[in-house]
């Protein structure tokens, strides 16, 4: 699947939550000008579909554009109504199983081995494992003895010094929600986004 090897070579995966679907479709603007392409806009934000259908128009299809924080099916059908490029739930969710018959990519949330196992059972393209930052990068080395095969992204208390520490241990990629965002999403300095911006993909370059 090719959302997979683009995470894998990207390494990073921004998700936005704001205040509503004008600011949401700000801070992608900045963060795909400074160079991330890969994000997601979680439901939390009011408007969410809006913003991904506004989004998915405005960007051409190298830029991926997913829903996050889909639970119900409800949900899954409303984002694939707006051309979200794939789903990502906090855990097997009922809008997981329906993004799988929906067709829709999924990065399904999960922590156990047992859970991890069951996403890819559901048929998850990949796995969430949040929070990642309960365990931090050492669980993921673990994890990789008796799953070395399963690809992996880390969520959850994802900094720009823990980043890279996740991808030596076995992360494909990384999740950054508020270490990135930080108040951009709710009227803070795009500036200062870009700002983090640069700084988490310099470091994980330098992973």
């Amino acid at each position: 699947m090719v959302l997979l090897a683009d995470l894998t070579e990207r390494k990073v995966l921004a998700i936005i939550r704001a205040d509503g679907p004008d600011r949401a479709l700000e801070c992608i603007r900045t963060l795909v000008t400074a160079g991330i392409t890969i994000l997601e806009v979680s439901l939390t934000t009011p408007g969410a579909a809006e913003a991904i259908a506004q989004a998915r128009t405005e960007f051409d299809s190298s830029v991926l554009i997913g829903a996050g924080t889909v639970i119900t099916k409800v949900q899954a059908e409303e984002v694939a109504a707006a051309r979200a490029d794939f789903v990502v739930t906090p855990a097997i969710t009922r809008g997981a199983h329906r993004s799988i018959t929906l067709g829709l990519p999924l990065l399904c949330g999960a922590l156990t081995p047992t859970e991890i196992i069951t996403a890819l059972d559901l048929g998850a393209l990949a796995v969430k494992v949040f929070p990642a930052k309960l365990h931090g990068p050492g669980y993921f080395r673990e994890l990789r003895a008796p799953l070395p095969n399963a690809p992996l992204i880390a969520v959850g208390g994802v900094d720009v010094t823990t980043a890279p520490q996740y991808l030596q241990s076995g992360a494909l990629a990384v999740g950054l929600g508020s270490p990135l965002l930080g108040d951009a999403g709710t009227g803070g300095s795009q500036t200062e986004l870009a700002a983090r911006a640069a700084s988490f993909l310099q470091s994980v370059a330098d992973a």
